[in-house]
This record gives structure tokens, C-alpha cells and sequence, in this order.
């Protein structure tokens, strides 16, 4: 029960930041600035990266050979895995990504605007996933106050990243004609996924804890997908560009001091 409390009040400050984000509508009527946001991209994703390495591989190798398993086979096999899941996923949901001009996924007649919050919904789903399995580590360890900390850190370090993640979906929808207040509903919403994959997660991993090396390396794989699939070619929109590039070096860094200090 604590860990799923704790886990709601993580996954519940990174939905709040995605509709902090998300609000900017109110306060903005343009898109934000082509350099802001291959600056916000390139953050994401070095977040990602970070929280993928030290707060869920990492962990999972140590789970594994704590339980006498060879650590990099739950750790590899979990991240192939998440990869899998996530090009599954793409490749079935409809989605539309801000500023592309074609849907990915299977055809559908959908909105415009309801395709681009799927895009963003899609992405959400590891990150609550990820934050869910970190505190349903610190449980299983006797609610070890070190982990929930490492888990509040990758709250902490997620939630930043999420808001201007809500403004990329709430602008380019006000942009499409869309009221401002559906606009911020749907920015918002599309942040609803991850306390709910979050405490799902955490429901799940109580059940099989045995498999929780292979849990957290699964989410691992999930994120380093769609840092890979869509945050970091988005960040430098097919030129150089070392604001985007910088971006991801900020976020790596934030994130991994996020982890170490308060972890």
C-alpha cells in the first residue's frame, strides 16, 4: 500500500507538470519558438537516457544478481523487449507528431488534433511505467528510504521534462482551431496515462516480484525507444544543431545528479 501511495503522489506531480505545461495556452497563442523547442527535445531526452541508465538498468542488473541470476540476461532480454512493445505501438496506433504532415500507425479516421494527442499519449505510457517500478523497488526492500528517494528523483527529473512536453501538444492544437480550454484538456489528459500505467505497474509488480529485474529493464528499453524513434531527430529537425545537441548533454546531467544526490 505505501508503495502505491508513493507512486501515485510520483506519477501524480508528473501529470500535474504536463498540465502546468499544458496551461501555457492561456498565456500563449503562437507555437513555441523552433529553438525553444529543439532545446525542450533535446532535455527529454537526456532525461530519458539518464533515468533509463541509473534509475532502471542499473537497478535491474542489481536485482538479478542479488537473486543469484547472471544480471545482464533480465537486463538485455527485458530491454529487447520494451523495444518491441513500443515499435509494436507505432506501428498500430494512429499518431500524429507536431509538425509532421502524415499519421503514422494503422489508418483511421481520426482528427488531426486527436492523432497528435496520441502521439504524446504513446510517449507517456514508459514514463509511468518507469516511475511506478521505482517505487515498487523501494517496497520490495523493506521501503529502503534510499530508493524511495532514487524514485522521487526520477519523479522529480520526469515531471521537469513533462512541461514543456504539455505545451508541445496544447499550442500546436490551439494552432489547429481548437478552443483554448479542449486544447489544454487534451494537453493535459495526454499526461493522465502515466499514474495509471504508474499504479498499474506497481499492482502487477507485487505479484511478481521475481520478475521485477526484467520489469524495470523493460521500461528502460521503452524509453530509450522513443528517445531514439522521435525526441532526439525531433531535436535537431535533420540539421546540426547544437542547441539540441546541448539540450540532451543538460538533461543527462541534470537527471544523473538528480539520481546520485538524492538516491
Amino acid at each position: 500500500m505505501t508503495a502505491l501511495l508513493w507512486a501515485a503522489g510520483g506519477t501524480g506531480f508528473t501529470f500535474l507538470m504536463t498540465s502546468l505545461g499544458a496551461a501555457m495556452v492561456f498565456l500563449f497563442r503562437k507555437q513555441v519558438n523552433a529553438l525553444a523547442q529543439r532545446i525542450f527535445l533535446g532535455f527529454a531526452a537526456g532525461v530519458m537516457i539518464a533515468a533509463s541508465v541509473w534509475s532502471l538498468l542499473i537497478p535491474a542488473i542489481e536485482e538479478a544478481e542479488a537473486a543469484g541470476m547472471i544480471g545482464w540476461i533480465p537486463a538485455a532480454g527485458g530491454f529487447v523487449l520494451g523495444v518491441a512493445l513500443m515499435i509494436a505501438m507505432d506501428g498500430l496506433l494512429p499518431h500524429l507528431h507536431p509538425g509532421a504532415r502524415e499519421p503514422e500507425g494503422v489508418k483511421a479516421p481520426l482528427k488531426r488534433t486527436t492523432l497528435l494527442v496520441f502521439a504524446v499519449t504513446l510517449h507517456n505510457i514508459p514514463e509511468g511505467m518507469a516511475v511506478g517500478l521505482s517505487f515498487a523497488l523501494a517496497a520490495q526492500h523493506g521501503n529502503d528510504p534510499a530508493l524511495y528517494a532514487a524514485a522521487m528523483a526520477l519523479a522529480i527529473g520526469i515531471g521537469i521534462q513533462n512541461f514543456p512536453e504539455g505545451a508541445a501538444i496544447s499550442l500546436p492544437l490551439r494552432q489547429e482551431g481548437m478552443s483554448p480550454v479542449k486544447s489544454f484538456l487534451c494537453g493535459s489528459l495526454s499526461g493522465f496515462v502515466e499514474p495509471v500505467f504508474g499504479i498499474l505497474t506497481v499492482l502487477l509488480a507485487g505479484q511478481i516480484a521475481p520478475l521485477m529485474p526484467w520489469l524495470l529493464s523493460f521500461a528502460a528499453g521503452a524509453m530509450i525507444y522513443v528517445v531514439v524513434e522521435e525526441l532526439i531527430p525531433e531535436a535537431h529537425l535533420g540539421e546540426h544543431s547544437n542547441v539540441g545537441t546541448l539540450g540532451v548533454m543538460g538533461g543527462f546531467l541534470i537527471m544523473m545528479i538528480l539520481d546520485v544526490a538524492l538516491g
